[in-house]
């Protein structure tokens, strides 16, 4: 959700205060901001499955940012999402990501309220009858599943997906690092994105309220910025 409409504040208000933190940011880095948002994408979302080491979990958030994948979810159902700071390099502050821990099934919780959104449920697994990733058809919403460094996704994640992919293997191990499955999986499936004649870009709407966001993230104590912008706006009216 668009934590500014959380705060109350209506997109007028929003773009004015877009402008006065443009104020606080150097031009280099709006323009690099705009150069970005051109391939973020919400047409391919990454679900994260009680991923527990913190290496592999923030390795997972450095390929989302630089796929252009800007929304990452998380379950939680036993194992806490811990982000490591020297391997993520600050990619989180450039993602969404979205917690899921507040019901007794998060997994099924969290493939609904994705199904709803028009989102493909794409289950990364080696033990069923799989597509490739040349093969898994990208002109529609594709929400891809990742599941714990040992044992993979949960039964649950699998019997719900609406199709399965498989990364090919060729030697004794049974599969991929996690890290390493998210790299190859995105990288392969937002190429192909871009090459089809699909919608894949953000809305002008999705590109304001990211561009506001990240020009947030950007500025160092914010939130006074803005109570002194609100505090001005307030004796204007």
């Amino acid at each position: 959700m668009n934590k500014m409409k959380q705060k109350g504040m209506d997109t007028a208000m929003q773009k004015k205060l877009l402008e006065f933190l443009n104020g606080f940011i150097t031009t280099e880095r709006k323009v690099l901001f705009e150069k970005v948002l051109q391939f973020r994408t919400r047409h391919i979302t990454v679900v994260l499955e009680d991923i527990y080491q913190s290496h592999n979990a923030s390795a997972v958030l450095r390929t989302c940012d630089l796929t252009g994948v800007l929304d990452v979810h998380i379950i939680e159902n036993r194992n806490r999402y811990r982000v490591n700071p020297d391997v993520a390099l600050g990619s989180s502050k450039w993602l969404n990501l979205y917690t899921h821990n507040q019901q007794q099934d998060n997994t099924s919780s969290t493939i609904r309220e994705l199904k709803k959104k028009g989102y493909r449920i794409v289950a990364t697994t080696p033990h069923r009858e799989s597509q490739s990733l040349e093969e898994i058809k990208v002109d529609s919403k594709i929400a891809v599943l990742f599941g714990t460094e040992l044992t993979g996704l949960s039964e649950t994640a699998i019997e719900q997906a609406d199709e399965y992919l498989r990364i090919p293997m060729y030697g004794f191990t049974e599969s991929y690092n996690i890290s390493v499955s998210a790299a190859l999986v995105l990288f392969t499936l937002t190429e192909r994105m871009r090459k089809e004649k699909v919608d894949w870009q953000l809305s002008e709407t999705e590109r304001f309220e990211t561009l506001l966001e990240w020009t947030r993230n950007s500025i160092n104590k914010v939130g006074a910025l803005e109570r002194r912008f609100l505090e001005k706006a307030k004796t204007e009216d």
